[in-house]
């Protein structure tokens, strides 16, 4: 009896629902991959590799969870397109520990237009290698759009900083607190859209529920940037606004009166924790592979849509992350 394929190419849980999609991108924004050896991942890429040929289990001699196991490590380290081992620093798995760290200081070193220029080009310098390694292989977004991108994102977030802080000055300790993520926020309404300008010019690819492309829209493209934007919003939120608060308390206390060395690695613990649970639980707010219905696409794309099949009603775009 032939062994029944395994589709790998779908997420092993259900991404119908936000609790499969929260168990599959906390496997995939894990931490703990970033320890994983050599040895293991060239493993992993084996077995996915001939996995994808046609070999199967017993051929492989694993398990089928054993298989799930080498995917989602295969997926963590190597680029989906082009199948070229990424860069450690910009992989999903170190935005926990890369962001903690970038945001514990955003949210120190807050007072002083050196430290806001400092902080904001280092979070917007690592977003811009982030964008980077995580390029499409098949349609990469040009260095010139890259820079562009950062260069806009990394000046929105540090104009609205300094301006903020001059704002400020009066407003209660707490407020002056906040401003790092006004200015983050602000840099994400810049950072996305710029990146994916393209979409918004030429409309985002629509397809078949069985992978067919059937046309662009702009307003799908609209819609997948305005849900991104919002979930990187809200995956920062955690961490910018309850260490702040958290952080505010201990002063008005006293509590680190003697112990002013600890004001860093509190603040990059306490971005550690929210981060660990709001990196993954905000990127699966949204359906990745998200359905719209063809009556609500633009016009000319709705008859170019029917065009080819007048029996369609609902097509599907990828959201993006």
């Amino acid at each position: 009896m032939n062994e029944e394929r395994i589709d790998i190419e779908k997420p092993y849980w259900d991404q119908s629902t936000y609790q499969g999609r929260a168990l599959h991108f906390l496997t995939v924004t894990n931490p703990l991959n970033l320890f994983v050896g050599a040895e293991r991942f060239e493993h992993a890429r084996d077995v996915v590799t001939k996995y994808r040929k046609g070999d199967n289990l017993k051929q492989l001699g694993i398990t089928e969870d054993e298989l799930w196991k080498c995917k989602y490590l295969y997926d963590s380290a190597y680029h989906p397109d082009t199948g070229e081992k990424m860069l450690l620093i910009g992989r999903m798995s170190a935005q926990v520990p890369m962001n903690m760290f970038i945001t514990g200081c955003m949210l120190t070193f807050y007072k002083t237009t050196a430290h806001v220029i400092t902080w904001q080009w280092v979070n917007q310098s690592f977003n811009a290698l982030v964008n980077y390694t995580n390029r499409s292989g098949s349609s990469p977004i040009p260095m010139d759009t890259i820079l562009q991108s950062y260069a806009a994102a990394t000046g929105g977030a540090v104009v609205t900083a300094l301006g903020l802080n001059r704002l400020c000055r009066s407003a209660p300790p707490l407020v002056g607190r906040l401003v790092p993520f006004a200015a983050v926020a602000a840099a994400n309404c810049v950072n996305i859209p710029f990146m994916r300008m393209s979409e918004l010019q030429n409309g985002i690819e629509l397809q078949t529920e069985e992978g067919t492309k059937v046309g662009n829209s702009k307003y799908a493209a609209k819609k997948a940037i305005a849900a991104v934007t919002l979930s990187r919003i809200l995956m920062a939120s955690p961490s910018m606004i309850l260490a702040p608060i958290i952080m505010n308390f201990m002063d008005r206390k006293q509590m680190l009166r003697n112990a002013k060395w600890a004001v860093v690695p509190i603040q990059v613990a306490l971005c550690g924790i929210c981060l660990t649970f709001a990196t993954p639980l905000c990127c699966a707010l949204f359906v990745q592979r998200v359905p719209i219905s063809v009556d609500d696409l633009e016009p000319e794309v709705r008859e170019q849509v029917l065009s080819k099949d007048p029996g369609l009603r609902t097509v599907y775009y990828n959201k993006g992350l």
